[in-house]
């Protein structure tokens, strides 16, 4: 039976859909349309292929400091992660991919390759996609999936097929470009174009030979890359610097569109499974489930004479009366309010924020953490107050601060603190002082999650004045 091996490419930032979406947390890792992240379900998807092949635990390339996310997640949803591969800066996907193919080259399997944070509604009708293909790609084709289209989107890229190759693949003729309206009405009429999944089907060594053809300057800084990485715990560490050196490029653009120039070696099976990239606003609109009058509702939210909305609520209540075609999302931080039209433009904020120097764009109020989350609750000059929430079993770093002491307060569970050569318990309503240069560490030895108010005071309150002694997360000399 042919080895398969699901990669899934977890890079993606998802600045279209803040203020859900953050750097720090973006789409991917957001339960979007159902109980399951986005990556969560994409790992779940796999498990539709176990009767096509000998499937392989999934492989994951993520941004470094989205590793302790990526792991969790997978471990809550069963599906144990073959390797998770990081990525210290983004380099797109092609270095991306060829990280995962350079992983996986001694086997030499064919690579089902998946973005992370993509929705694909009919699993049966994808694992059929991926079964006719399989041969293909294990004889050394590279296939793509194209989505069968039901509009004509202007949003995406499209591919053009050619002859049949059997009942179920094509010739992959050209990569498009996004179109106007014109051209893309004119393109779904004909019946010969497809939009683009950005998923793909191909062994890994071929892969391998096609972007050392390609694009070697990819090929040899990703390989040094690779060579010169360790492992970290449950994941694999690549070199910074050599990998920082590769250029930053699409698998589309460095390796597809000019091998489809070639006019061999690349096929299309078409894919009619409820796709979405879950670009911006409007496309969750057009994914999710929706009330009589047309609205997708999320939390505490109540809708009067209002129709065709997106309506999400996380802490408080929303109530929409009388609008139409309208994005109302409700955070702790933020509140965005946008037409349904003007969605791609919500990376305006993000931009905007950055330039401010902003933190809203890159953390959520609620930061997550190895050991659990911290979330702020207040703030003024020379002073901030957090809740701590650390799961059972978690210890948090040996580290001290330069500017600033801490006091903790025990609002449920038992913890362990560390001060300097000092070790005791506090239980609930107990608290402790933490001065500044002091040794100090956290830890929940209970069986229930450890509830902490933590009032900081200091010259300086900022998450890098964190020297770290020892860490079980291996984070010393990191901040996050």
């Amino acid at each position: 039976m042919i080895k398969l091996q699901p990669v899934i490419l977890s890079g993606g930032s998802g600045t279209r859909l803040w203020p859900l979406s953050r750097r720090a947390f973006p789409k991917q890792f957001l339960a979007l349309v159902d109980d399951d992240s986005l990556l969560q379900s994409t790992a779940a998807r796999t498990d539709s292929l176990a009767d096509t092949a000998e499937l392989l635990p999934p492989l994951v390339v993520c941004n470094e400091a989205h590793r302790f996310l990526v792991a969790e997640q997978l471990r809550a949803s069963g599906h144990e992660a073959g390797n998770i591969i990081l990525e210290p800066v983004g380099r797109n996907t092609a270095p991306a991919l060829t990280l995962a193919a350079l992983d996986a080259d001694q086997e030499d399997p064919v690579l089902i390759v998946m973005p992370a944070d993509h929705v694909v509604r009919d699993t049966q009708a994808f694992a059929d996609a991926v079964s006719a293909g399989l041969a293909h790609a294990e004889a050394g084709k590279v296939v793509t999936f194209g989505i069968v289209p039901d509009s004509p989107q202007t949003g995406f890229g499209y591919i053009r097929a050619g002859s049949a190759v059997d009942g179920a693949c094509y010739q992959l003729d050209a990569f498009v470009e996004k179109p106007d309206r014109e051209t893309a009405e004119a393109y779904v009429a004909s019946g010969d174009y497809f939009w683009n999944s950005g998923m793909f089907l191909l062994r890994a060594r071929r892969w391998l030979e096609l972007i050392e053809r390609f694009r070697p300057d990819i090929a040899a800084a990703v390989g040094d890359a690779h060579r010169s990485g360790q492992s970290d715990l449950d994941f694999f560490r690549v070199d910074a610097e050599a990998f920082a050196a590769s250029p930053s490029d699409s698998i589309d653009y460095s390796v597809m569109e000019p091998l489809a120039r070639e006019g061999d070696g690349c096929l299309v099976v078409p894919l009619d499974a409820g796709w979405s990239d879950i670009g911006a606003w409007d496309a969750l609109w057009a994914v999710s489930e929706r009330d009589e009058l047309g609205n997708a509702c999320h939390g505490d939210v109540m809708a009067f004479a209002a129709s065709d909305n997106v309506l999400h609520a996380q802490h408080r209540i929303v109530a929409a009366i009388g609008v139409q075609d309208l994005v109302v999302v409700e955070t702790s931080d933020a509140v965005l309010v946008a037409h349904k039209d003007h969605a791609q433009d919500v990376k305006r904020v993000t931009e905007q924020l950055d330039a401010q120097g902003r933190g809203e764009s890159e953390f959520h109020r609620c930061v997550h953490r190895p050991w659990g989350t911290f979330e702020g609750m207040d703030q003024g000059e020379r002073f901030q107050v957090k809740r701590l929430t650390v799961k059972p079993g978690a210890t948090l770093s040996l580290q001290m601060h330069h500017h600033r002491a801490e006091h903790w307060i025990v609002v449920s569970g038992t913890a362990r603190v560390t001060c300097d050569d000092k070790e005791f318990l506090l239980s609930e309503n107990q608290s402790t002082y933490i001065p500044i240069g002091m040794r100090h560490r956290l830890e929940n030895p209970g069986a229930i999650p450890l509830e902490i108010i933590e009032v900081q005071s200091g010259s300086y309150l900022g998450e890098d004045d964190i020297v770290r002694f020892d860490d079980v997360y291996n984070r010393v000399g990191k901040t996050d």
